[in-house]
């Protein structure tokens, strides 16, 4: 396993204890890790103080080893996920609609790691080679899908999926997507394979290649002089991937009128929008984020039919700390995955 100490510190080998399953619960194997900013920002303390030490991760992939005598939907060897999430309270309405991430109950979400659990214990994430919850919240991985490369669908996947079959991306609609990163690259690949015309906003054009590769048909810079201009007026919905604080103004205007943009990159301090522009056009502005469990199963499944993954590189376990600056900076093409058989025993 690897932890952190601090929200300056660096990731370094730990062990933690995972229980035994339990009637109902699964334990499986982490084979994979992926990396995601939300990691970064929690290791960090920038969305609030951490309880450290602390073990991230919330896009698992790994095989089942052991199975609770109550269990049914999984058995030893399946390949299997966990997101960003493991337990919620079960009984309230969002729950109740397959919504766990907006749980209401006292049992409250209880997230992947940093969060306190039923057991009284802070919850440790996917940065270690092994976990065990219960079969309600594990995932079935198509076997169609290599695990390193499918690791991050369950965040980036879900992500930028939700959004997009909610608000209609599919045949005859414009759909942009802001940002070609971790969450961006994937969600050109799902918005292309629902149907839509997908075109790519990013800053530069540094990543066009891959952003044409994955099925977009159009570019746009927005360092290049009068670039959202050019596209004012045109999408049926906008899906912004990143978490930059900036008026967004310019971004909304390039939605028709009623047209959809959503935010799904989490800015952590405050983003700017005319509302007299918003009247203009009468656009909806909303945000996501993630999806519940049967959402999330839908979208693996719809990811293996259209042989959907990440576009990752794989990292050792002595390499997070790095790769941690290296996506601040952008420097990743396009996710980071941890090969978990790298940790070294302790």
């Amino acid at each position: 396993m690897r932890c952190i100490d601090s929200p300056d510190g660096l990731f370094h080998p730990t062990t933690i204890e995972r229980r035994e399953p339990g009637p109902n619960e699964v334990l499986f194997d982490v084979l994979f890790a992926g990396i995601c900013h939300s990691d970064i920002h929690t290791a960090r303390s920038e969305w609030g103080q951490a309880h450290y030490p602390l073990v991230p991760g919330h896009e698992l992939a790994g095989i089942v080893t052991q199975v609770g005598e109550n269990v049914t939907g999984f058995q030893v060897g399946d390949h299997v996920g966990v997101g960003c999430f493991v337990d919620s309270c079960r009984e309230c309405e969002s729950c109740l609609a397959g919504k766990e991430q907006f749980c209401t109950g006292a049992g409250r979400t209880i997230w992947t790691y940093n969060t306190l659990d039923h057991y009284g214990k802070y919850t440790d994430g996917g940065y270690s080679t092994a976990i065990t919850v219960d079969e309600k919240y594990l995932l079935h991985i198509p076997d169609s899908l290599p695990l390193d490369a499918a690791a991050p669908l369950l965040c980036a996947g879900i992500t930028t999926y939700s959004p997009l079959r909610k608000w209609g991306a599919g045949p005859g609609k414009q759909v942009a997507i802001v940002g070609m990163g971790g969450l961006g690259h994937v969600a050109v690949k799902i918005a292309v394979a629902l149907g839509a015309e997908v075109s790519v906003i990013s800053q530069t054009r540094s990543k066009e290649d891959d952003g044409r590769r994955f099925g977009a048909v159009d570019y746009i810079a927005t360092s290049e002089p009068g670039a959202l201009k050019r596209v004012a007026g045109k999408f049926d919905l906008v899906l912004s991937t990143v978490a930059a604080e900036e008026d967004i103004t310019p971004l909304v205007a390039t939605c028709k009128r009623g047209g959809v943009f959503v935010d799904v990159g989490m800015p952590a301090g405050k983003s700017q929008l005319s509302l007299k522009a918003l009247c203009g056009i009468q656009a909806i502005v909303a945000a996501s984020m993630i999806g519940g469990i049967p959402e999330t199963q839908e979208m693996l499944d719809f990811c293996g039919e259209h042989g959907i993954t990440a576009q990752v590189e794989v990292i050792s376990g002595d390499q997070i700390s790095a790769a941690y600056d290296n996506v601040v900076k952008s420097r990743v093409r396009y996710r980071y995955v941890i090969d978990t058989s790298t940790f070294p025993e302790v």
